[in-house]
């Protein structure tokens, strides 16, 4: 794309620096033109300051924690820092910093001063409720919002299925059962070893969903598809995240980013100096996440603060103490232990069997910041795998530029570990053929190029297939990917009309799948009528919709409930943890197979019909009034009279945990979240835009006319362009 100035924009006040323009476009867009990167990464982190301050400074606090101290002083928020301490994100941060090449540490240096130049003008006010004074923000900082987003229910959501695992071991559930349910678990798994752990409290507290400003990250759809395959004769990619989109503001900000060299248009994180997803001058790119395991477990034998080595060896374990202040009581102390394996699940002063749990990038941060650098700077898809390959948190990348490729990489560091061990089950910390050798290479990992086909799909399925390494074994379903596929296959003149149409497809392989089996047990009535008349589809106005999954609801009850987890501890790990909403599939896998082990007492055929009996006697509703969501600050939280224009909604979410417009909403810890396209980005390389909407607007600010700027278009699915 060519240079342009900021002609038909209205400039920003207050924005100074020589070489540096910033100015918005009729959508709230903030353009920066520079004359250089460092301009350019200083007017970005003037932007995010300018329009969201609140949310960077408030998810710093957190990472510090230290929402005790400055926030909110509660026994909750306690729990929320003693969290945030515990996984230590702040740790190694000199060593970090220091390792950031030169140019890198150039333009998060002018980052970092854009920041504060511009809340050296304003503090968003929030904070002055609160007393809290911010300091200045420094690459740290940086790299602090880059582990939490790396982790928060992403790499988050594997620790907490495999500590599940262990639990279920805790049981008395038998190991048939147990190992027709975790395939991927039982490989090597010694549940005598593993019932003599003593578990302390769950892996993510429920207090951590305490107003929850960082951002909830889950499952998401991208894909590229070959000039072949379009109307224009280019390629073209499309994405659409799916993360918490119950939230004001959004977790992503939009921005056009401009040198003479160097063009972006796309989705950036305030507090994170770079360019994330969306298109260059000669590139576009998407990602979502891909269930790499980059956590692991070991049991580790402990007593006096050490952990044994062998058979009679003790080594002292590293013991952090570390102070929670509080505004209105007095500091709580805290104590971690930890060694190579991880921080250590209890108090490693009493004798017993404990876990240590062991996050592959908790100490990174440099590589992925070079990462995001060298993406502005890559001009073909080989560039932009090799670039994007060095990111330590796994995503999904697809690419494709104006020559005509299309590329596929998955990016993260994955744990070279011992022979036959997927790091799903926990193994003995004393002995040492089970500890980390290093990271794979990421040539090892996923990756294609120019496929056959002419299209490369991600959708948090299983992609072991394409690389030599198997970074996964506990992905997501993969009904979004093959519908995505299918509707791909189906046409070789896509445009972004197709595109758009299929980011807001809301048809369920899944229940498809599951009316196969059951349409043939449906009994005469109204309510069989339904789901017989059905099309698949989680439109608003779908009764089809509610009862089906009304359907699937006692479908798990019957068959996972009293005989086998009890009805208590399913309706728990349904509404207070993301494991039906992760790992569905897991279930779905034994659902769908008339001959597992599950289905015992009774046969597949029965418990369809029992959980479609009970279905049936709930009210029926559309999908849209029961599928709604509630937008709310998240710094008050819903906490604030409506009246007041803090919070939107309710909204009707359509879509399910199956459709490519996903819509999942639940509680999690008594907390109301979700999962949704937060953002949409359809680029087609053969003209000079981006094309996006994204639920909410550019600003954190009540008062700006772009607090909810793009949150009709966003519900009807229109697209704005962003123009050079």
């Amino acid at each position: 794309m060519a240079y342009r100035g900021p002609a038909n924009r209205r400039p920003i006040r207050g924005s100074a620096r020589s070489g540096v323009t910033l100015s918005r476009d009729e959508h709230g867009v903030v353009h920066v033109d520079a004359a250089d990167d460092e301009g350019l990464y200083w007017g970005m982190g003037y932007a995010h300051a300018l329009d969201r301050g609140m949310q960077m400074l408030l998810m710093r606090i957190i990472g510090q924690g230290r929402t005790a101290e400055c926030l909110r002083d509660s026994e909750e928020t306690v729990e929320v820092d003693r969290f945030f301490r515990r996984m230590n994100w702040g740790g190694n941060m000199d060593a970090q910093v220091e390792a950031l090449d030169e140019e890198t540490r150039r333009v998060c240096v002018a980052y970092c001063e854009g920041v504060n130049d511009r809340l050296g003008q304003r503090s968003p006010w929030e904070f002055k409720l609160t007393g809290y004074r911010p300091p200045p923000w420094i690459p740290a900082d940086s790299i602090l919002l880059s582990r939490m987003a790396g982790y928060l229910t992403l790499a988050q959501s594997q620790a907490e299925v495999e500590r599940l695992f262990v639990e279920i071991l805790h049981t008395t559930l038998e190991d048939r059962l147990i190992e027709a349910l975790f395939p991927a678990g039982t490989d090597c798994a010694d549940r005598n070893l593993l019932t003599r752990v003593r578990l302390a409290e769950r892996v993510v507290p429920k207090a951590l969903n305490w107003a929850c400003p960082p951002p909830i990250l889950m499952a998401s759809n991208n894909w590229v598809v070959s000039g072949a395959k379009t109307a224009s004769g280019a390629a073209m990619m499309a994405n659409d995240p799916h993360l918490e989109v119950n939230r004001l503001p959004n977790v992503w900000y939009e921005t056009v980013l401009r040198t003479k060299e160097v063009f972006f248009a796309g989705m950036s994180m305030p507090g994170i100096p770079a360019a994330l997803i969306g298109r260059s001058n000669t590139l576009a790119w998407g990602a979502t996440y891909t269930f790499m395991d980059a956590v692991d477990s070991w049991v580790e034998h402990c007593r006096d603060e050490c952990c044994r080595r062998g058979e009679n060896e003790w080594r002292p374990l590293r013991v952090r103490r570390e102070t929670i202040k509080r505004k209105k009581h007095e500091p709580v102390e805290v104590t971690f232990y930890e060694n190579e394996h991880g921080v250590v699940d209890g108090d490693a002063g009493r004798e017993g069997y404990y876990l240590a749990t062991r996050w592959a990038p908790a100490e990174s941060g440099a590589a992925s910041l070079r990462a995001g650098r060298r993406m502005l700077e890559a001009v073909n898809v080989e560039q932009g795998m090799a670039a994007i390959a060095e990111l330590e948190t796994a995503f999904n990348w697809v690419l494709a530029d104006t020559d005509g490729n299309i590329g596929y990489q998955m990016s993260g560091l994955m744990p070279k570990r011992a022979p036959g061990w997927s790091g799903f089950a926990p193994r003995p910390g004393w002995d040492s053929c089970w500890d980390w050798q290093g990271f794979v290479p990421a040539a090892e990992l996923p990756s294609r190029l120019n496929p056959e086909e002419g299209f490369i799909v991600t959708a948090n399925q299983d992609l072991n297939h394409l690389g030599s390494a198997d970074p996964i074994n506990m992905p997501m379903g993969d009904y979004r990917a093959r519908r995505i596929a299918e509707l791909l296959s189906s046409r070789d003149d896509h445009d972004v009309e197709s595109f758009r149409r299929i980011q807001l497809d809301t048809y369920s392989l899944q229940a498809r799948a599951f009316l196969d089996v059951l349409e043939p047990l449906l009994p005469d009535g109204p309510a069989a009528q339904v789901l017989r008349d059905w099309d698949g589809r989680y439109d608003t106005d779908s009764v089809g919709a509610s009862l089906f999954e009304d359907f699937y609801a006692e479908l798990r009850l019957e068959v996972f409930g009293e005989s086998g987890f009890g009805a208590k501890v399913l309706k728990h790990l349904v509404s207070d943890t993301g494991v039906f909403i992760d790992f569905y599939q897991l279930f779905d896998r034994v659902l769908l197979d008339e001959g597992n082990a599950w289905y015992g007492r009774k046969s597949q055929s029965e418990c369809f019909a029992a959980a479609f009996e009970r279905a049936a006697a709930r009210p029926r509703e559309p999908w849209g009034k029961r599928n709604q969501v509630l937008m709310k600050n998240i710094f008050f939280d819903a906490k604030l009279p409506k009246r007041l224009g803090f919070d939107a909604g309710p909204l009707p979410l359509p879509g399910g945990r199956a459709t490519p417009r996903q819509g999942q909403i639940y509680r999690s810890a008594g907390r109301m979240t979700s999962f949704a396209p937060s953002v949409r980005l359809i680029a087609d390389l053969s003209e000079d835009v981006l094309h996006t909407n994204m639920a909410g607007g550019p600003s954190d600010r009540r008062l700006s006319k772009w607090y909810t700027s793009g949150l009709a278009d966003w519900q009807e699915g229109r697209l704005k362009t962003l123009k050079a």
